[in-house]
C-alpha cells in the first residue's frame, strides 16, 4: 500500500496549523498595541511626569546624601567650637554633620550666615578655610568640585536641619497636579521604612505640621513635603510617616 499521499496531506496540514499559530500571536500584539495607543494622552503625559519627577528628585537626593556623608568621613571630629544651642539656630546640633548655613555659628565667619537653610549653602564642619575656625568650607562649589542643580520643576530648593532630632533635609511643593503626590509616594517606596516620608497637609486639620520636636520648622499648609533623614535622635524626633501609612509606627 502507497501511503506517500497521506504523508503529504499530513505535513500540509501541520504547516497550516504552525501558520494560523503565527497568525493569531500576531492578532495578539497588534490588539495590545492597538490598546496601549488608545490610552489617553492625559494618562500618558501624567505616567511620563511621575517617571521624571521621581527620576529628578532621586538624583538630588543621591547627590546630596553623597555630599554629606563624605564630608563625616573626611573630617570624622567634626567642629566642637559649634555652640550646641544658640540662638537663632537648631538646638544641639550634631557636630560631625553639615549645620543650619544660618547658624549664628556663622556670624563672625567669612562668607557670613547664609540667611536661609538651603543645602546649596551647607558648609563642611572640621574644613576651616583660613585661620578662623568658623570658616567652614562650602560643600557645593566650584572650587569642591560638586554641584548641585535647581530644585526639580514644581519643588522648591532642598532645606537642612541639624539639631535634637538629628539630620534631615526635605523638599516641599504647593502644586497639586495629580502626578506630583503619585511621585513622591513612588519615590518614598525606593526608601527603607523610616528613612524617608512623605507629608501631606493638604487635609490637615490644623495645617502646617511640625518637622521638629522643637516646632521650629513646618511642612506648610496646603503643601507636600519629602524629607530623607541622615540620621536619627529616635527619643525626640518627630516623624509624620508617609501618605499611604505604613510608616506610621515609626519614633
Amino acid at each position: 500500500m502507497n501511503l506517500q499521499p497521506y504523508k503529504i496531506v499530513t505535513k500540509r496540514a501541520s504547516e497550516a496549523g504552525s501558520a494560523l499559530v503565527y497568525i493569531l500571536i500576531a492578532i495578539a500584539l497588534l490588539a495590545a498595541l492597538t490598546i496601549s495607543f488608545m490610552e489617553p494622552s492625559s494618562q500618558q503625559t501624567s505616567s511620563q511626569n511621575t517617571f521624571k519627577t521621581v527620576s529628578a528628585l532621586q538624583g538630588q537626593i543621591d547627590i546630596i546624601r553623597s555630599a554629606i556623608q563624605e564630608c563625616v568621613l573626611i573630617y570624622p571630629n567634626g567642629d566642637p567650637t559649634i555652640n550646641t544651642a544658640p540662638a537663632g539656630s537648631d538646638p544641639n546640633p550634631y557636630v560631625k554633620f553639615p549645620i543650619n548655613p544660618d547658624s549664628t555659628h556663622y556670624t563672625s565667619a567669612t562668607p557670613g550666615r547664609s540667611g536661609d537653610r538651603l543645602v546649596r549653602n551647607m558648609r563642611c564642619p572640621g574644613n576651616p578655610t583660613t585661620a578662623n575656625v568658623y570658616d567652614h568650607g562650602l560643600i557645593f562649589t566650584g572650587s569642591s568640585g560638586k554641584f548641585l542643580g535647581p530644585a526639580p520643576d514644581l519643588f522648591d530648593d532642598w532645606q537642612i536641619y541639624n539639631g535634637e532630632d538629628g539630620v534631615f533635609y526635605w523638599t516641599e511643593t504647593d502644586k497639586t497636579d495629580a502626578f506630583v503626590k503619585a511621585a513622591l509616594e513612588k519615590l518614598d517606596e525606593k526608601f527603607s521604612e523610616c528613612e524617608a516620608d512623605v507629608i501631606d497637609t493638604s487635609d490637615a486639620p490644623a495645617g502646617a505640621k511640625d518637622l521638629d520636636s522643637n516646632a521650629l520648622l513646618t511642612c506648610p499648609a496646603n503643601h507636600l513635603c519629602f524629607r530623607v533623614w541622615i540620621i536619627q535622635n529616635e527619643a525626640t524626633n518627630v516623624y509624620n510617616g508617609d501618605a499611604a501609612g505604613d510608616e506610621g509606627g515609626c519614633p
